[in-house]
């Protein structure tokens, strides 16, 4: 009897990690894959990104609306609740075995909360890592105590997921997903990419992302935008290659911001949606990252690039030596970026080691996925950690 491995996917970055393991599911003999697509996959204005999940070979099994056109807290509240009641009836239609989420999005609470009413174990990955400046920390954490089965990025995370509670045994350390998706793709030539991009790398050139920084209000996402915007318009012999914001609170706003940036600028390009294909032949490609993705932290070292890390978006995760971390204003922002040029800087890049893994995670996550025992998983007591673990 083949297992029913429910993957829920929100966003293109999160399908971009997840992608590999779903093919591991789909070729198994004893697993069933079903797919089921949310958020901004399903949104025009973030590039209906679900075309490329079926790009990939898989089949979109359900499909659940829940972004309202307006990105408040309300909206956000709101979106939230739709969600509940999609991923309700799809499970119910979908009667999967196991349900598997990545992450701490907004979407993915919902499906998680969802699941768990349903009685539907749930195998959480990416789990107990800490992102101080976003509401995602919460998230990250809640969506912990609801699953079952976790699989962490790094031995410091494992130890946090046991300390929310969550017994050793049920909790595996298999390194980053990211390393898994770089080390399978085959990127383009840098021809190849100035052709589908439509742009001219030149000697210098930067991949910009910045995300709202959800737990500091709308306003000073914007204000933060509006730094690291002022220390990019110095930069007219650099190519700025610019991904849009998550559909967080206050990411219109910010994407507004964005493409006036633009608007009458030669050096500077904006995509909705580079792809998984796109966007890491890119990171190969330029000279570093900038922003508060956590993309630059988890997938930037691989490439042997330098990422400009600003405000506490990602404060708490571990970085590796390639990550320059400073405040939101444009004389930081811009001290940084001319020190991922330096030469020292640049010259130690090679030995930059990343913290999350060298790949394989993806199969070892499958054969847990496939052998672990199901019957009695939803059951889970707390994992008291000993006197001596406080120490």
């Amino acid at each position: 009897m083949t297992r029913k491995v429910c993957v829920v996917t929100g966003t293109r970055a999160e399908f971009g990690l997840l992608r590999w393991l779903m093919g591991e599911v789909l070729s198994h003999p004893k697993l069933e894959l079903q797919v089921i697509a949310t958020g901004m996959h399903l949104s025009p204005e973030f590039g209906s990104t679900f075309r490329e999940i079926e790009e990939a070979g898989f089949e979109i099994d359900a499909r659940v609306e829940m972004l309202l056109s307006s990105d408040t807290n309300t909206a956000v509240t709101k979106s939230m609740g739709l969600g509940v009641i999609g991923f309700a009836d799809a499970y119910e239609r979908l009667a999967p075995d196991i349900v598997v989420v990545l992450g701490d999005r907004f979407e993915i609470f919902a499906a998680t909360s969802a699941a768990m009413i349903a009685g539907v174990p749930v195998a959480h990955l990416h789990g107990g890592e800490t992102t101080e400046g976003a509401f995602d920390e919460a998230i990250r954490h809640s969506i912990t105590k609801m699953s079952h089965l976790h699989f962490v990025a790094a031995e410091e995370y494992r130890q946090r997921v046991v300390q929310l509670g969550e017994h050793p045994e049920r909790v595996f350390n298999f390194g980053g997903m990211g390393i898994d998706a770089i080390k399978r793709i085959k990127l383009l030539s840098r021809e190849e990419l100035e052709r589908s991009l439509e742009l001219s790398f030149g000697e210098k050139s930067l991949l910009v992302t910045f995300h709202p920084v959800t737990l500091e209000g709308g306003a000073s996402s914007a204000a933060q935008m509006a730094e690291l915007l002022t220390a990019l318009e110095e930069l007219d012999d650099t190519t700025l290659i610019f991904t849009m914001p998550n559909a967080d609170t206050g990411g219109r706003e910010l994407s507004a911001m964005v493409r006036r940036f633009a608007e009458n600028r030669a050096n500077a390009k904006v995509y909705t949606s580079l792809g998984q294909l796109r966007y890491f032949s890119c990171l190969s490609q330029v000279g570093g990252v900038v922003g508060n993705s956590s993309s630059g932290l988890l997938e930037a070292p691989a490439f042997h690039i330098g990422t400009v890390n600003i405000g506490d978006r990602q404060k708490g995760r571990l970085k590796a030596s390639s990550v320059i971390d400073c405040e939101p204003n444009h004389k930081a922002i811009a001290a940084a970026i001319e020190k991922l040029y330096s030469a020292d800087f640049q010259a130690g890049l090679a030995s930059a080691s990343n913290p999350y893994g060298n790949g394989g995670a993806s199969e070892a996550i499958v054969k847990v996925l496939a052998g672990y025992p199901l019957e009695s998983i939803r059951k889970k007591a707390f994992y008291n950690l000993s006197a001596n673990d406080f120490s």
